[in-house]
């Protein structure tokens, strides 16, 4: 009788994890079809007819290598979005005769500003997106709570393009924990974001001329590194984070090496805290930590600035005198500095007062 009762159990529990395997195998569906194992076959339309006749579902990429000659875009109507997975070792790769901004458009068809429906939280996660020095990696150009995490971006002359939102110009998008490898050309960015609202997280940039480049407000970075080792060819306008918008929060944010560690275009203000500068290199002849093309407005708290004593080097540059920013508790070798211009935005200087009265 105990045998009878143990193999009823036994054979249960194996019908149950039958019947859940291929529920969970219904809900992904496979893009093992595009799959090159030589990588000679453009998958592209092959991907993009998985996408348009699989609405509301995930799309799986296993192992190996899809070569694409166009993007592939997926819906920003939530009735049609897609989740594109990508495993550890699945490559997307740009074709040398590759036509379009980005080996992945997302939002790119049917636009929608719709969060209410079920199927609005879309998103693109791991793998490797490889540009091949020819085409940038992945835009987000229409829809709303859009997230991309967990992945790596090669040889892209533009790792993430965040286009003007779909609610009154907000992306609300969600960027984590990503690598992002440019092509060294002056051209070359790790973040453009022209929509407003956004998170990113925990993302390394390397080998590009500017680090992020923001074009709107309301975003928040934390834990971003961005590193320059190309040629030194206009050094001076590279730069780790550019931002000609304003109203955004740094925190643990570290420029590596560029010339200009954070650069504000006009009288804009923002907020960083925890923020870093070191250059390892003379090869470039300066180092600045912040510049601002206007009117220095922004507080930075407990910034971190690591000076070479061979450079012509400045905590600040500013174009016009006056400004309501604030430098507290600046951790810098002050032997190190040239420029001492800074010293009129140390918090309780009189400088500081002045130009709190007059900026």
């Amino acid at each position: 009788m105990m045998k009878r009762l143990i193999s009823a159990a036994v054979c249960a529990a194996l019908l149950w994890t039958t019947v859940c395997f291929a529920v969970w195998a219904q809900d992904e569906v496979s893009a093992e079809c595009a799959l090159s194992k030589d990588g000679a076959v453009d998958a592209a339309d092959v991907l993009q007819s998985l996408i348009d006749e699989n609405p509301n579902r995930t799309i799986w990429f296993p192992d190996g290598e899809y070569l694409l000659s166009h993007p592939i875009c997926t819906p920003a109507d939530p009735r049609k979005s897609v989740d594109l997975r990508l495993s550890n070792y699945a490559i997307l790769r740009a074709a040398p005769d590759f036509s379009g901004e980005a080996l992945v458009r997302l939002g790119a068809k049917d636009p929608a500003n719709d969060t209410a429906t079920p199927g609005s939280n879309y998103a693109l996660s791991g793998g490797v997106l490889d540009g091949s020095g020819v085409t940038g990696g992945v835009t987000i150009e229409g829809g709303r709570e859009t997230a991309i995490r967990e992945l790596s971006i090669k040889n892209a002359i533009v790792g993430i393009h965040i286009f003007y939102g779909a609610n009154a110009g907000s992306s609300d998008a969600d960027v984590r924990d990503v690598n992002i490898i440019g092509t060294g050309g002056t051209d070359s960015v790790g973040i453009f974001a022209e929509g407003y609202d956004n998170t990113f997280t925990n993302i390394r940039i390397g080998h590009v001329f500017v680090g992020v480049h923001l074009r709107s407000g309301a975003n928040v970075l934390r834990n971003i590194h961005p590193l320059y080792y190309s040629d030194y060819t206009d050094y001076e306008n590279s730069c780790g984070f550019l931002d000609a918008s304003g109203s955004n929060v740094y925190d643990f944010c570290y420029s590596d090496q560029f010339c200009v560690g954070f650069r504000t275009l006009g009288d804009i203000s923002n907020v960083y805290s925890n923020c870093y500068c070191y250059w390892y290199s003379a090869a470039g002849g300066r180092e600045i930590g912040f510049r601002a093309d206007g009117k220095f407005n922004s507080v930075v708290t407990n910034a971190r600035l690591t000076f070479r004593s061979d450079t012509n080097n400045a905590v600040l540059q500013t174009t016009r005198f006056f400004g309501k920013g604030t430098f507290d508790n600046l951790l810098v070798q002050s032997s190190l500095v040239k420029d001492r211009s800074y010293r009129r935005f140390l918090r309780g200087s009189f400088f500081w007062l002045l130009n709190r009265w007059f900026g």
